[in-house]
């Protein structure tokens, strides 16, 4: 009975690292560090370059701040449907995690729709990668960011699929906890920048 005890007690802490976190979440805030690194450094280098532009368009000619602050509460409200997703996992209630999965993800498809609605409206106002200083940072930037979104789109549309082929038992929300781990940093990076690029005054 002792040895049975002990062997389960083994088994639930094998995936542990020495600070009691799973090695899977921990290898989720490493990347995560190395990914603060890459957006600080896109960040700085649309900073440092914003307002050294020769020609336009500018951004005072292309941006429409009332879309672009709807888009980004779609965004923002997605947090709070993987939140939702979290919690009926941890409930072992599988429809209701499925349902608020596939929300944040149909969420997250509509935030990438408003963004390339909005870049072809940039392009047909004359703004390219190539035109500008501004147009080379803010699509670099702006198209980064819009990549990590449908990967985690594709991810949490991988987890739905997992769970209604029964890979994820009821009760098992690591999987969900690493995915909300990303989408929320996704939703955080965008809210700064939202502000540097679109509320700063130029």
């Amino acid at each position: 009975m002792a040895e049975a005890s002990l062997a389960g007690h083994l088994g639930a802490h094998e995936h542990e690292t020495t600070t009691g976190l799973n090695h899977r979440k921990v290898l989720m805030w490493i990347f995560l560090g190395s990914e603060c690194l890459f957006f600080g450094s896109l960040i700085s280098t649309y900073l440092v370059y914003r307002d050294r532009s020769l020609v336009g368009p500018f951004p005072s000619d292309t941006f429409d701040i009332p879309y672009t602050s709807v888009s980004s509460f779609v965004l923002l409200m997605s947090s709070l449907t993987m939140v939702l997703a979290l919690a009926a996992g941890q409930r072992r209630n599988s429809g209701q995690m499925r349902l608020w999965l596939t929300t944040t993800a149909l969420l997250g498809t509509v935030f990438l729709g408003g963004q390339v609605y909005e870049f072809t409206s940039f392009v047909n106002h004359g703004l390219s990668l190539s035109k500008n200083l501004f147009g080379t940072t803010f699509f670099v930037l702006t198209g980064f960011h819009g990549a990590h979104v449908t990967v985690g789109v594709i991810i949490l549309l991988s987890l739905v699929l997992n769970s209604l082929r029964g890979g994820i038992k009821e009760g098992e929300t690591l999987g969900i906890e690493i995915a909300g781990l990303y989408w929320h940093f996704v939703d955080v990076v965008w809210i700064v920048i939202f502000t540097v690029v679109y509320l700063l005054p130029y």
